[in-house]
């Protein structure tokens, strides 16, 4: 089972609606997947948070209007603008939870998705389509390969060089990959166009690499390495200055 396929039916296992062989896998999965566990986790808190949501039940003044009401009766205005509030409540509350819960989802299904891009380019060796340390040769490379131009920045003062750059692909769509170093740590700074289905911010580790994801302009940005986590927050920060 892959992580797309656990990630379709956490839903169905957290609602108890799998049948058992589907239930067994789900359970295999996350067991040896931190990224699906962490999901898993992501919805069983999401869970609990809506079952303490307070519950407004129907004023008195309503009950009564109902209860005695002949069936052809004429309901009166207040009678309608409470239930018009109550229902108006219940939706709206039901809407909110439905998209944090869509939102959460999105979220980790991309970031296990960035985490996986980063390994594929450690483990394959294909870093860079164009390797360099000037932001005006990285940058200006990007063109008519993206419909998007990502921020390049020149961190080298922080501490965080940039050695180059190459056109990756996440969830089937093209994106931008800027590769700085650390030491002897690469640090892969995803970027395409921003969407409406993910967070505006994350923190994160999967597999001992630790996340970050940012909302800049129109631009959504996730950097994942494994320099440890205060260094990655550091960079974060240095990335957003110095690009702006």
């Amino acid at each position: 089972m892959t992580c797309h396929e656990a990630g379709r039916m956490l839903d169905a296992y957290i609602d108890d609606e799998l049948t058992p062989p589907e239930a067994t896998s789900i359970r295999d999965h996350t067991e040896g997947c931190a990224a699906c566990r962490q999901r898993l986790a992501d919805l069983e808190s999401l869970r609990r948070l809506i079952r303490v949501v307070p519950y407004y039940a129907a004023p008195n003044r309503l009950r009564a209007t109902v209860a005695i009401a002949p069936k052809r009766a004429r309901v009166t205005p207040t009678a309608l603008a409470w239930a018009a509030a109550i229902v108006l409540a219940v939706t709206l509350g039901g809407a909110v939870g439905f998209r944090a819960r869509q939102t959460m989802q999105a979220t980790s299904l991309m970031a296990a998705d960035v985490v996986d891009r980063h390994v594929n380019a450690l483990t394959t060796g294909r870093l860079f389509d164009v390797r360099s340390s000037n932001q005006h040769t990285v940058k200006p490379w990007f063109q008519g390969k993206l419909d998007f131009s990502p921020p390049v920045a020149d961190l080298t003062a922080a501490g965080f060089p940039l050695v180059g750059g190459r056109v990756d692909s996440i969830a089937g769509r093209s994106v931008a990959a800027l590769v700085y170093q650390r030491r002897d740590h690469i640090i892969n700074v995803f970027v395409l166009p921003r969407g409406d289905r993910t967070a505006t911010d994350d923190a994160r580790t999967i597999r001992g690499f630790h996340e970050r994801h940012w909302i800049q302009a129109d631009l959504s940005v996730w950097a994942v390495s494994d320099v440890n986590d205060r260094e990655l927050s550091e960079f974060a920060h240095a990335f957003v200055t110095g690009s702006r």
